[in-house]
Parts: structure tokens; C-alpha cells; sequence
């Protein structure tokens, strides 16, 4: 910009550089659905699944919010209860309570390692506190707080709502920078009492006759002050030691209340305070959800339901679970996994448009379009199809559209029965598994999905064992097993599981009715003891021998007890229900347009690799500022590409030490070409002081990122780090 119009436009007294940013409504803004239809696969219909995906984007969204309050209510409800306590505690006037009111009531809250999932409890914790307990809630952060008076500050700001000045510089600058002209309070405790008790006394000039005491806690209208510290590890011990120590001289006057927020362990509390500052708190523990359980009750209610068309397969799973068991525990980053799949699979897969609930895919079946159609004719699960019909029809689901129209739209109604009872069946199983030892198909819901994902669950080793070990179970056992079972029936409207429920109840019936039968029934002797006092009498080992076969056969001739007869029917009925409805979703005609199944996609976005990604920039910096003149081959680098890619390029070509003038000159050198300059002229290469600079600035730069380091071996040189490519 002209210096001469930048001098013009501001009223600054010295000379200087001045940036003049563009006007917001000049700027051409994207949308989310521009973003989505750029470069989308089948653009005809990308409108109609862009509103799909964002549909089922909010369900997530809302789904996930109204189950993270209901994992989280009952600790909040603790919490709650805590905080009502010991507000009332402060009313008592015998030596005890008075004894607990001398110290600050303290909720240390074990949170777990999942830190990113603690910004919406403590939001949520807040929101309650605020609602239901006390209005004056103030949620601080160790980031913010390096120093006492920092600390001070975001808690006075927080609850007072107004400037607090730290020292006459900042408090110059906060009231030239403050948008409303609140009259600064200094930055101290006995500020935020004198505004408790200018507060308090403002809500209780309306009651008639009632006279206001002293001390606060004679007073049951007067609401604790709670501080909510999110994360207390990242806190300077020192800075929370002082401002403990602070709050305490107070506490007669304000009543404060503290909430720790713990990742770790309680131990935290120990370490990080000595135990002249711990006796001023009266610590309760509170333990939250595991992240494991969490995610659990994650899976279960919002991906192993029918309700919720959108699927992954085995792969995708595999990649969001290992993520969340290796990296950081977080459901909610989990769930941004989720969702990235979900937008993956309606931005690359054009068929995707089937992907909802059964009456709207019906009524997108007869929408489709002639490039649709196509698509679906070279999906593998239809091939497969194609193959096991006659030849007519196979000649007819490739030429005539409309026949194909309503073939669809039988394929999505059996693909929807197919989810429908898919779910429960699969419960029943894990119901069923999860009671045997050493859970031989997984100990949670969701590892017995991913090996039903993979192949046939009924063709796996461990399912056999185990149908083996279930014929052990004792009669009260297995009852309680199939009432569990038909619980889960219950509610599904299926036919096919309406009619296994009528069978489960008629084989429950006929369990409670062999009390009656048993009891009415004389005992029989077993048949096999003759054969054992004949074998203690017999020493010849012809005898012996012949004596063992005998037993073994008689125990396989043995007739079975009604009881072994009715659960082995029970367990056959199972068995049926596993083979019928537990299929993997591969078997199925048309899965590929419910069914998200690139895991490479997932891990790229979701497993940061900055070396590679750092590394494909220097190699090939047209990969992301996709400059044409940057084009090249042979994994070459363009004289015209950034100085600090031609600096990579040159270093990559160096040994374990790298002589810095060299590498100048060769770096001029490039530059040069690049500047259009002969190579016959005395100037070609010549090392200028703009180019010393920008090689500089290039090796510096190399020297951030970790390439190359400073040698004491040789002064003019530099130690490579890195090699080998990625």
C-alpha cells in the first residue's frame, strides 16, 4: 500500500508500516454445503445428501449430549447434594459443624485421563451449580493462571463481571479496552467480599422484619461461592499453596467452596499440598464414569441400533477404538471420528443418498438417476446377486432401469430387516457369552460386533467352546440367561423376533414346569455304578480294558435327564438365531451404501504424521500450494519453489555433516536459474546478501523443524538428523 495514503488515513505522529485490512463484506465466504458439493462424487444428487449427512450429523450430535447428562448425572447429582450440605452445615451452631465450617468444603472430582471430554462436564456441572445451588460459579484454568494474580484476577472477573485491575498499567489498558465502562475493584479478596455483601444484602431488602447478622453463615440465604479448578496437575503448586492459604483468613466472611478436577489419581492433592495447607480443606472424593464404560454405553446406544442407518464396517471400527485405547481416551474425539467417517461416505459415495431411514430410501429408489444405476449395477454385493439369479433376470436387472427400480427397493427392505434384527440377536449372544469365563467372544458388546463384522460368527472356533461351556450352565443360571434375552426381544417389532420371543417364553415355561415334574417323579438309579464295583474287583488288564469301553459307551448311551434335554433345545434355539441373523453385513445385497469402509481415510485424518506430512511439503510443495510452476518429475524439486524446500532438496544430498558455505553456494546456484539469469555470466551463482539472508532464514528454519542441529566437531558445519525418506 502507498505510504503516502497510509500517512493520510491515520492520525499517528511517527513514520511506520501500517496494515489495512480488507473490508468482511467484500469477502467471498463458503458455506458448509459449497464446501461439501466441491469436488463431490455424483453431483446430481449431492444437495439431497448433503441434507442427509447433516441430518444424521445433528442426531449424533443431539444423542451424544443427552447421554453424556445421563452418564454424568449422578455424579452431578453428588455433587449437587454436596454443595446444598455444606452450605447447610454453616446454619448449626454446634462445636462440630463449627469445627467443619473453619475449613473449605473441597469436592475433589476424579475425572480420568480423557481431558478432552472435561470441558462439557464441568459446562454442565457449572450450568447446574448455577441453576439450582448458587449463582456464583467461576471455572479457572491452569493456563490462565501462571501467577497468584493472575489466578485472582479470572475469579474476581468471573464472578464480579466487571474489570479487575492487577496494577496501574493494566488497569489503564482495561479501561481504555473495555467495551462497558464498569468501574474497576481492586485485585484482592476483601474486594469480593465487600461485593458478596453488597450483593447479598440487595436480594434480601425485600423480606419485611428480618434482620441480617454479622457473620455469613448465620444467614440460610446466603449462597456459596464456588471455584471450579478444571485441571489442579497443570497448577503451580506454589500459586494454588498461597491462594488456599489466602482463602482461608476469608472463609468466615465468604463462603467459599472448591471443586478439584483430577485426571490422575487423589494422591495429586497430596503432593501438590503440604499438609499445613490440606488441613485448611475438607476434601470429599467423587469418581466419575470410566472413559471405557463411557464409550461402551457410547456404542451401544448410538451405533449398535438399527435406529441409526449409517454403519462402519470392522475396519473403521477397528481404527476409531484403537485411537481411543493408544492415544487419549476421549469419547468425544471418538464421536469427531465418527462423524468424519459420516461425512466421508456421503461426500465420496454417490449411493449414499440410500443411506437413511426405510420410507425415505424407498421414495430416493425411484429418484435415481441413469449414472445411479449404473453405479449400483458395478457395486460387488449386487454382482453377486446378479450371479445366483436365472439368466432372463439377470438380462433384465441390466437393461430394464424401472425392474431395477423395484428390485432396489426390495434389497433396501430386506438390507433394513436385516439391522433389525441383527441388533438384538447380537445382545442375546453377549448376554449369553458375557457369563462364561475368560469371555471367549469378548468381554464388551462391541468385540463380539467387530468378529460378527469380519466372517460368520457361527463358523468361529471360540463360538463352538463356548456353546459347549453353555451346556454346563446350571438350570437357575441358564434361566436367568434366557429371561434376559427375551427382555431384549421384547421391544423389537420385527416379525421373525416376535415369533423367537413366543418360542423363548414357551421354553421358559417349560423350565419352571420340571419343579413340578421332578418332584412328582421317583429317583432312578444310575446304571453306571455296576460297571464301576466290577472294575474295582478286576486286576487283568484285558479285563480293565474291556470294563473302561463298557463305561464309555454306557455313558454315551446314558439317556439324558429332561432337564439336559430342554436346555440343549435352548441352546439349539440360540444357535439358530446366531446363524440366521449374524451374518456379516458382506453378505448382504446393496451394504455398500450404509456401510463406511475406507479405515485408510479415517486413520490419515485422525492420526497425525507431521513428519510425513512435513516431508511431502519439502519433497513436493505442489502437493499443497498446487502452483503449476512448481510441477515437476522424477521427484526433482523447481528452481521456483520455496527457499526452504530448495535448501531440504540440497541437504538431502549431503553426508552426516554438511559444509554451510557449500551448501550456500549450491543454493545460489538454484536460486540463480531461478531468476532467469545466464549461466555463462560472472554473475550466475554469485552469493548476494538478500540471498545470504533468505538461505539463512532457510537453514533456521530446517534447524526448527528438527533436520539439522549445531556440531561443536566442526564450526563451519551442521549435523544432519533425519534419514531416509517417508
Amino acid at each position: 500500500m502507498d505510504l503516502a495514503k497510509a500517512e493520510m488515513s491515520t492520525s499517528s505522529v511517527s513514520k511506520g508500516c501500517f496494515v489495512f485490512k480488507p473490508s468482511a463484506k467484500k469477502r467471498k465466504t463458503l458455506s458448509l454445503e459449497d464446501h461439501f458439493t466441491d469436488g463431490c462424487e455424483g453431483a446430481e444428487n449431492s444437495e439431497i445428501r448433503f441434507k442427509l449427512c447433516q441430518d444424521l450429523w445433528d442426531t449424533i450430535k443431539t444423542n451424544t449430549e443427552i447421554l453424556q447428562d445421563e452418564l454424568n448425572r449422578k455424579i452431578l447429582d453428588s455433587l449437587l447434594d454436596f454443595t446444598r450440605k455444606c452450605s447447610s452445615t454453616r446454619q448449626h451452631s454446634d462445636w462440630a459443624s463449627q469445627m467443619r465450617a473453619s475449613e473449605i468444603p473441597t469436592a475433589a472430582l476424579m475425572l480420568g485421563v480423557n481431558v478432552p471430554d472435561h470441558d462439557m462436564t464441568f459446562q454442565s456441572l457449572s450450568d447446574l451449580l448455577q441453576q439450582s445451588v448458587t449463582p456464583h460459579v467461576a471455572s479457572v484454568q491452569a493456563k490462565e493462571c501462571g501467577a497468584l494474580k493472575h489466578l485472582m484476577k479470572r475469579i474476581l472477573e468471573r464472578l464480579i463481571g466487571t474489570v479487575v485491575a492487577v496494577d496501574d498499567e493494566e488497569e489503564e489498558e482495561a479501561e481504555q479496552t473495555s467495551a462497558q465502562l464498569h468501574k474497576s475493584v481492586n485485585c484482592s479478596l476483601s474486594a469480593l467480599c465487600d461485593w458478596y455483601n453488597a450483593k447479598t444484602k440487595k436480594s434480601n431488602t425485600g423480606t419485611p422484619g428480618k434482620k441480617r447478622s454479622s457473620p455469613v453463615r448465620d444467614d440460610p440465604q446466603q449462597p456459596p461461592v464456588v471455584i471450579i479448578f478444571k485441571d489442579l496437575e497443570a497448577f503451580n503448586p506454589r500459586v494454588l499453596q498461597d491462594f488456599i492459604l489466602i482463602c482461608s483468613r476469608y472463609i468466615e466472611r465468604l463462603p467459599l467452596m472448591f471443586i478439584f478436577g483430577i485426571a490422575t489419581s487423589p494422591s495429586t492433592i497430596q503432593h501438590m499440598l503440604p499438609h499445613s495447607v490440606s488441613s485448611l480443606l475438607c476434601i470429599e472424593l467423587f469418581q466419575s464414569l470410566s472413559c471405557t464404560q463411557h464409550l461402551a454405553t457410547v456404542i451401544d446406544k448410538l451405533i449398535l441400533t438399527h435406529q441409526f442407518p449409517f454403519n462402519l464396517n470392522s475396519k473403521v471400527m477397528q481404527v476409531l477404538i484403537s485411537i481411543f485405547l493408544y492415544h487419549d481416551f476421549s469419547v468425544r474425539n471418538f464421536i469427531k471420528g465418527v462423524q468424519l467417517a459420516l461425512l466421508e461416505h456421503f461426500h465420496s459415495q454417490p449411493l449414499s443418498v440410500l443411506c437413511c431411514k426405510k420410507k425415505e430410501a424407498l421414495l430416493n429408489v425411484t429418484q435415481l438417476s441413469q449414472r445411479d444405476l449404473e453405479q449400483i449395477r458395478q457395486l460387488p454385493s449386487f454382482k453377486r446377486y446378479v450371479e445366483k439369479q436365472e439368466a432372463q433376470e439377470q438380462v433384465n436387472l441390466f437393461t430394464d432401469d424401472t425392474h431395477l427400480k423395484e428390485v432396489c427397493q426390495k434389497l433396501i427392505k430386506n438390507l433394513h430387516k436385516y439391522h433389525k434384527n441383527y441388533y438384538p440377536v447380537l445382545r442375546c449372544l453377549h448376554v449369553l457369552m458375557s457369563s462364561l469365563p475368560r469371555y471367549p467372544l469378548g468381554k464388551q458388546v462391541r468385540e463380539l460386533h467387530l468378529i460378527c463384522l469380519e466372517k460368520n460368527v457361527s463358523e468361529n472356533e471360540d463360538y463352538h467352546s463356548a456353546m459347549k461351556l453353555l451346556k454346563m450352565l446350571a438350570k437357575d443360571q441358564l434361566i436367568v440367561l434366557l429371561q434376559r434375552c427375551a427382555e431384549i426381544l421384547q421391544p423389537v417389532k420385527s416379525k421373525r423376533m416376535k415369533s423367537a420371543l413366543v418360542q423363548l417364553e414357551d421354553l421358559l415355561v417349560k423350565f419352571k414346569q420340571l419343579d413340578t415334574v421332578a418332584a412328582e417323579t421317583p429317583p432312578v438309579e444310575d446304571s453306571i455304578t455296576s460297571p464301576v464295583k466290577d472294575l474295582q474287583k478286576k486286576t487283568d488288564l484285558f479285563q480293565l480294558q474291556k470294563t473302561l469301553l463298557e463305561m464309555n459307551e454306557s455313558r454315551r448311551s446314558k439317556k439324558l435327564s429332561p432337564f439336559e434335554v430342554l436346555r440343549n433345545e435352548a441352546l439349539e434355539f440360540i444357535d439358530s438365531l446366531v446363524k440366521s441373523h449374524l451374518s456379516p453385513p458382506e453378505s448382504q445385497t446393496l451394504y455398500e451404501v450404509c456401510y463406511f469402509s475406507s479405515s485408510a481415510t479415517v486413520r490419515r485424518h485422525l492420526n497425525a504424521t507431521p513428519r510425513i506430512s512435513i516431508q511431502a511439503a519439502l519433497t513436493n510443495p505442489y502437493y499443497y500450494l498446487q502452483n503449476d510452476s512448481l510441477k515437476t518429475e522424477d521427484g526433482t524439486v523447481s528452481n521456483a519453489a520455496p527457499d526452504i524446500c530448495i535448501a531440504y532438496k540440497l541437504h538431502l544430498e549431503c553426508g552426516r555433516l554438511i559444509n554451510l558455505y557449500d551448501w550456500l553456494e549450491a543454493y545460489a546456484i538454484v536460486v540463480s536459474a531461478a531468476e532467469g539469469k545466464n549461466p555463462d555470466s560472472d554473475n550466475f551463482g554469485r552469493v548476494e546478501e538478500v540471498k545470504h539472508a533468505r538461505f539463512i532464514q532457510a537453514v533456521s528454519e530446517l534447524e526448527f523443524l528438527g533436520f539439522i542441529k549445531s556440531t561443536k566437531q566442526k564450526t563451519d558445519h551442521v549435523a544432519r538428523l533425519t534419514w531416509g525418506g517417508c
